[in-house]
């Protein structure tokens, strides 16, 4: 009841705080209008409200204030949203703000959460041992003591931006981000319990925080879900991003366990990725070549694409929750090979848009 009671109140607060979300949208012209902002990739025909950050970032952060206690990590990651949100905001509303300042933008974000102490200093290797990250450091006074340690919070911050930009480009179609993002955190929510209930006592508030996101994604999801009443706009695929790979790190470093449950969404954003720089396109810059996009044209309804990513992510995690490192990277591997396999052949039946649109993702 410790964890579920959190994570009920936030997918209740998320979800009341949804429709004054789409007034406050209204009144402050934060709208995809798809007569006045046409995209390659859009799929909507009607004006919906693009701040659904808003309500997240309420549910979330308002649960934070209730459940957690208000420490350096914490504190961290609430500067972080923070600044995605205000910054996300601003960009719903002027409609083309340069990709190129979302990235800097979720550096600054993902910045702040670094140098309150969430790095990565080991990585598993999956054919034994640790590699270690954490061979130089110099000491940082930032919301309590902390060591910077130099190449282990660099990675991190790569880290961050990296996940943030895939559950970026991972709402192409309605329901389909909070979905994603529900089973992550769940995942991550019943990797760090496991890892409380072994002794471990740090990991009971990273629980508990990763069960609060759960809850407010699935508050958002059920008016994401198509057709969708509201969207999530940069603000709210920032929170979850952000929020998602502090998560990852918290919970005793298991990137494995976040990359594998997210592979279906990393293998596309890799994949179109190195398909805009191939094609001498700017990789940030979007387009109808997505994974999602591809089923779409194959005759699937959101719906259905939005089911088939969560029901993969349900196996997904729950293989990364019970195998080994070297199970991860068999299953990665394979998982990946293919599902790029699934959309060179889903290609080779169509092409996608060459028009351009300033969109991250």
């Amino acid at each position: 009841m410790d964890f579920l009671i959190p994570a009920f109140f936030s997918f209740l607060i998320t979800a009341l705080s949804v429709y004054p979300t789409i007034k406050i949208a209204k009144k402050f012209d934060l709208l995809d209008n798809p007569k006045k902002r046409p995209h390659p990739a859009q799929i909507h025909t009607k004006t919906i409200p693009r701040a659904g950050g808003l309500a997240i970032f309420i549910g979330i952060i308002l649960s934070i204030f209730i459940f957690l206690p208000l420490e350096k990590h914490i504190l961290g990651i609430i500067l972080g949203t923070s600044i995605l949100l205000v910054l996300g905001l601003y960009d719903d509303k002027s409609k083309n703000f340069s990709p190129y300042k979302r990235l800097l933008i979720q550096f600054l974000a993902a910045g702040f959460v670094v140098v309150s102490g969430v790095g990565i200093s080991f990585i598993t290797n999956p054919l034994g041992g640790v590699i270690r990250l954490d061979s130089f450091s110099f000491p940082v006074n930032f919301l309590g003591n902390h060591q910077f340690i130099v190449i282990a919070d660099i990675f991190a911050l790569f880290w961050m931006i990296w996940v943030m930009n895939m559950i970026n480009w991972s709402k192409g179609v309605d329901g389909q981000m909070p979905g994603i993002v529900l089973v992550a955190t769940l995942v991550l929510g019943i990797l760090s319990l496991k890892l409380f209930l072994a002794g471990d006592p740090n990991q009971e508030n990273i629980a508990k925080l990763s069960f609060i996101t759960a809850g407010s994604a699935l508050g958002f999801f059920i008016f994401n879900w198509h057709p969708a009443k509201i969207f999530p706009g940069f603000s709210g695929s920032g929170v979850f991003g952000l929020i998602i790979a502090s998560l990852a790190i918290l919970s005793g470093a298991k990137l494995a366990t976040a990359g594998l449950v997210l592979l279906i969404p990393a293998t596309d954003f890799m994949y179109t990725f190195v398909r805009r720089v191939l094609q001498g396109k700017s990789p940030v810059w979007g387009d109808r070549g997505h994974l999602h996009h591809l089923l779409l044209n194959r005759g699937l309804t959101p719906q259905q694409i939005t089911c088939i990513y969560m029901a993969l992510g349900v196996i997904l995690g729950a293989l990364a929750l019970n195998l080994n490192s070297k199970g991860k990277l068999f299953a990665s591997v394979l998982v990946a090979l293919s599902v790029l396999g699934l959309i060179l052949w889903l290609n080779s039946f169509g092409d996608y848009s060459r028009k351009h649109d300033p969109d991250n993702g």
